[in-house]
C-alpha cells in the first residue's frame, strides 16, 4: 500500500519503535506522523518512510481532527499489540 494521508503506520526504529501513528502529511521521502499522546497535533514528528511499516488501515478525516480522536482510533491497534505481548 502507498503512503498517504490518514494511513496507520508502525514505527520500526527510534525512541518510538513499535508505536502506531497516523500520517498527517507525506511526500516522497518523509512523513509527518502523530499518535495524539506523545506526539500531538501541536508537536508532530517528521520521520523517514523507510522507518515506517504500513498497515492496511486508513483513518477517516473526522478522527484526525483532534488528539483525542487520534488516540481513540489508535487504541484498537495498541490493545491488539498488548494482547500479543502477553
Amino acid at each position: 500500500m502507498e503512503f498517504q494521508k490518514g494511513l496507520v503506520v508502525r514505527s520500526l526504529s527510534g525512541h518510538d519503535k513499535g508505536g502506531f501513528f497516523i500520517i498527517l502529511e507525506c511526500d516522497s521521502k518523509f512523513a509527518v506522523i502523530c499518535d495524539g499522546k506523545r506526539r500531538t497535533l501541536e508537536k508532530t514528528k517528521k520521520k523517514n518512510l523507510i522507518h515506517l511499516a504500513v498497515t492496511n488501515t486508513v483513518a477517516d478525516e473526522a478522527s484526525m481532527q483532534t488528539n483525542r480522536g487520534i488516540r481513540k482510533f489508535l487504541s484498537a491497534f495498541n490493545a491488539d499489540d498488548k494482547e500479543q505481548a502477553l
